[in-house]
């Protein structure tokens, strides 16, 4: 992601736009792993069946996407649904990439966003900084970094001169 270009608060649109990417990438890791971990079984709506199956769905289901994640976050400043949308998390007032600290709260803070009727994450669209309640929380924002010409490749200047 570079930043040479310019920089502007990533909106509500942008930023849904990311999870759906997100959470379409985390279904097609995790729902193949499941089956072939538990079965068909797993992906029944029974009443008896626990909430939780077992150790390996305790993994997959809420470990594993919180250290890929997090993990992103710090690395990167970004999901794959961010990276393809064009968007960095960061530091709010440095506007480096966020701390493990941060990035730890910003994803467990997702739960008071969610709180009540997910008006955390609508806020975005109200904000002057376009920050979410995690975001709030965490002291990140979330930039939508608009590519420089150099970024572009050739289809794309070639589509521009058309």
């Amino acid at each position: 992601m570079n930043s040479g270009g310019p920089v502007n608060y990533a909106g509500f649109w942008r930023r849904t736009g990311a999870t759906l990417i997100d959470a379409v990438l985390f279904m097609l890791l995790a729902l193949p792993l499941l089956y072939l971990i538990y079965g068909s079984a797993y992906f029944s709506v029974d009443p008896a069946t626990p909430l939780v199956a077992g150790p390996a769905d305790i993994l997959i289901s809420y470990v594993l996407p919180i250290l890929i994640v997090v993990l992103m976050w710090v690395k990167l400043g970004a999901t794959p649904g961010k990276m393809i949308l064009n968007c960095v998390v960061v530091d709010a007032n440095t506007g480096q990439l966020p701390s493990i600290g941060q990035s730890v709260g910003r994803y467990f803070a997702y739960i008071l966003s969610m709180l009540p009727l997910m008006l955390g994450f609508l806020w975005v669209a109200w904000d002057k900084h376009k920050q979410a309640f995690h975001d709030k929380i965490a002291g990140t924002v979330v930039l939508h970094v608009v590519p420089s010409e150099a970024d572009k490749s050739l289809d794309q200047l070639m589509d521009e001169a058309k």
